[in-house]
Formats: C-alpha cells, sequence, structure tokens
C-alpha cells in the first residue's frame, strides 16, 4: 500500500514540475563536443568528423540553453538528407524530435518519434520520448481546461453579482 501512495505522489509531483526522463546536457559539454569537431575538421577522416558531429547534435538538443537547441536542430535537419542507413536515420529523427520536444513543438516532435517507431517499433529511447510527449500534451490540455474553467467561473460570478447589485 505505502508503494502505491508513494508511486502517485511520484507522478502528482511529475505532473506539476514537468519532469521527464529526457537528459540535460551543461554548455561544458557542448563547449568540449565544439572543440573535438574543430579538432576533427584539421585532417580527420570523414567518419570520425561525422561521429564528433553527432556528438555535438546530441550536446545541442540535450542543452538547457534554447539557442542550442535551435543549432542542434538546424544541424540535424542538413545534415539528415545525407544519411543512408537506417540506423543514421533513426538516430537523427530522434534527436530532432528531442530538439523539438526541448522547443515545446511537441506536434512535430511526436511525428519525428512515430517516424522513428516506424524504423525501430522496439526502442525504448523513442517510446520513453513518446510517454514524455504525451504526458506533457495532457498536462498542458488539463492546465488549459483548468485556465478557461476558471475565466468561465470569474465571468459568470462578475454577472451574477452585477445582477444581483441591480436588484437592490
Amino acid at each position: 500500500m505505502e508503494a502505491k501512495i508513494g508511486k502517485f505522489f511520484e507522478s502528482v509531483g511529475n505532473f506539476f514540475t514537468g519532469g521527464d526522463q529526457i537528459p540535460w546536457c551543461d554548455s561544458d559539454i557542448v563547449a568540449g563536443c565544439e572543440r573535438e569537431v574543430a579538432e576533427a575538421e584539421k585532417g580527420s577522416s570523414d567518419k570520425l568528423k561525422g561521429e564528433c558531429i553527432m556528438r555535438l547534435s546530441w550536446a545541442l538538443v540535450h542543452s538547457k540553453r534554447p539557442e542550442d537547441v535551435q543549432r542542434g536542430i538546424a544541424m540535424l535537419e542538413a545534415s539528415l538528407a545525407g544519411s543512408n542507413s537506417p540506423l543514421q536515420i533513426r538516430e537523427k529523427l530522434y534527436l530532432l524530435a528531442v530538439g523539438y520536444y526541448r522547443s515545446g513543438e511537441y506536434s512535430k516532435s511526436r511525428q519525428l518519434v512515430e517516424r522513428c517507431l516506424e524504423i525501430a517499433p522496439d526502442w525504448r529511447q523513442a517510446l520513453t520520448l513518446k510517454k514524455a510527449l504525451e504526458d506533457k500534451i495532457t498536462k498542458d490540455g488539463v492546465i488549459g481546461i483548468g485556465i478557461a474553467a476558471t475565466a468561465v467561473g470569474l465571468v459568470a460570478g462578475g454577472i451574477a453579482a452585477a445582477l444581483s447589485a441591480r436588484k437592490k
């Protein structure tokens, strides 16, 4: 019984804090990946450059800074057309979905996650992101309904007060 109560309070806490299981990335890691890309461009193989750019893209879309996230999205969109293997496409679609999730563009993120799951239906990361998206959309809907209900209540209360004052 205590486990059920604990799980309930955890889910309520996550609801109000917006908790998800998508990792965040610090600016130190982004800076390290940028240095790695700069060094790789000094004569390294195309494969190594590509791996460094993917690590930088990962760091950018997981960053807490919105400008980093947008940069990561732009890099991934530019590189997606050049991807030939389903694994590369899946990875880039997933990272794009994370970027759009972090940017608050949930419908775009959801579309990209669905495309990931078409390639790999049991991919745990994509399933986790899909769940986080669904939770966020539900939470935003509940909050929107609450705001609308409050507004309607205030208007109705104002009208009732005006009518009762008018009768006196």
